[in-house]
């Protein structure tokens, strides 16, 4: 890998206080191809960005996950290193998320904070919250990626191509941890340092709203990467609760003598709906697994069709080649044979 083969993409907005030092981190290193995709800031950060030698392009809509889109249009590297521009982050650490795709163990490359995190770094709130995330992307998605929510990844822009991304804000990196698992795209995790936020440079991020938000992207991303969780964790709420309204008509009648016949329509109403529910996502689950296959089959059958007529316009080209280089020289020996002749016919 050519290091010029290496974008780093840098989202940011009102970063002015960090984005300089930032830039300078890896054109120290050599990696001079930065690229900002700035959020419309108002701090002066384009500025301080163009001044560090960066390439600077205004979002024409606000939010991460739209920089990361907007990003990708501006980028023909086959390497995509993204970081946030806060510095929390190390750019020192580029070199080992980019040796995984490199060697081609990986196309996307996850780094864990959590692996070697300062003790300001992060507050108890804020790791409480990333762990129930991640576990609850674990549980959903059925892959545990130590740290879904790392701004600091790298990536092929092959493997990015493939995603269909429609995260605004910041849960694009949750997008990007799920598109991973729904089109089995080789993950690797490493750990990267990771420095408490300078005290001039304030967050962008609501722990709660953000939050929250996240959590709802996981579950709704689950309708088509895990229907029966999907499905199915409804259903089994719907069928508790029938459960439950029954035993306490039960309860009524037995020891009270008291009917309650529009609570026992609403009970056998939520088990129904929600045996529905569950086998809905039985079906859509097998629906999604037999579509897996068939995306697995006819990758390797393109795969297979790719390599061959590769081969047979490589021989194609080289037996071109050969009857070029025959004509010709038949052509000089024709040229060869001519010139004796004209030379007797000027002595006679």
């Amino acid at each position: 890998m050519a290091i010029t083969d290496v974008c780093i993409l840098i989202p940011t907005f009102n970063e002015a206080s960090t984005i300089g030092g930032v830039i300078d981190g890896f054109t120290d290193q050599g990696y001079t191809n930065v690229l900002v995709i700035d959020g419309r800031s108002t701090d002066g950060t384009q500025e301080i960005a163009t001044e560090h030698g960066a390439r600077v392009i205004e979002q024409r809509r606000s939010g991460k996950g739209q920089a990361v889109r907007e990003g990708l249009e501006y980028i023909e590297s086959s390497y995509i290193l993204m970081i946030d521009g806060d510095a929390t982050y190390d750019p020192a650490d580029a070199d080992q998320l980019l040796n995984p795709l490199v060697e081609g163990r990986a196309e996307h490359v996850i780094g864990n904070r959590f692996a070697n995190m300062d003790e300001q770094a992060m507050n108890r709130l804020n790791q409480f919250g990333n762990r129930v995330i991640n576990g609850t992307f674990a549980m959903i998605h059925g892959r545990d990626f130590g740290d879904i929510l790392s701004g600091y990844r790298a990536f092929t822009r092959e493997s990015l191509e493939r995603f269909v991304l429609t995260a605004d804000g910041f849960t694009i990196e949750t997008e990007l941890a799920v598109a991973c698992v729904k089109h089995r795209i080789p993950t690797a995790i490493v750990p990267v340092q990771y420095h408490p936020r300078p005290e001039s440079s304030e967050t962008n991020l609501d722990p709660f709203r953000d939050g929250g938000r996240i959590i709802h992207t996981l579950y709704s991303l689950a309708r088509t990467n895990n229907p029966l969780f999907y499905f199915g964790s409804v259903g089994s709420v719907s069928i508790v609760s029938g459960i439950a309204i029954g035993a306490f008509i039960g309860y009524e009648w037995y020891v009270h003598h008291v009917s309650h016949e529009a609570l026992a329509i609403v009970s056998a109403f939520a088990i129904l709906l929600g045996v529905q529910l569950f086998m809905f996502g039985v079906l859509s689950d097998m629906v999604i697994a037999v579509n897996r296959e068939h995306t697995r089959q006819v990758e390797e059958l393109a795969t297979q069709l790719i390599e061959p007529e590769t081969e047979s316009e490589i021989h194609a080209d080289w037996d071109e080649t050969i009857e070029q280089t025959q004509s010709e020289q038949k052509s000089r020996s024709s040229e060869r044979e001519e010139k004796p002749d004209q030379a007797v016919g000027i002595d006679d």
